[in-house]
């Protein structure tokens, strides 16, 4: 019974902190997408839906920043 206990905890806790690793990913690829948008929430919108399709696209992290500045330079007011 001891065994089940341990290992029912140690999973719950990876799940916890795989779970809370994606969600500040998340957090931080938004940001960056809010930075861009300089306060303008017609922009802020335009560079939210910009960072989804960024997603749909596999568009990798790595990658991300040049990406959006791209998109933000695409953006008409």
């Amino acid at each position: 019974m001891d065994y089940v206990i341990i290992v029912i905890t140690t999973a719950a806790g990876l799940y916890f902190h795989w779970w809370l690793y994606v969600r500040i990913k998340r957090w931080m690829d938004r940001d960056l997408a809010l930075s861009f948008a300089e306060g303008d929430k017609a922009k802020q919108a335009f560079m939210l839906e910009q960072l989804q399709a960024a997603r749909a696209e596999g568009i990798r992290r790595r990658d991300l920043q040049a990406w959006l500045e791209q998109a933000s330079r695409r953006y008409r007011a």
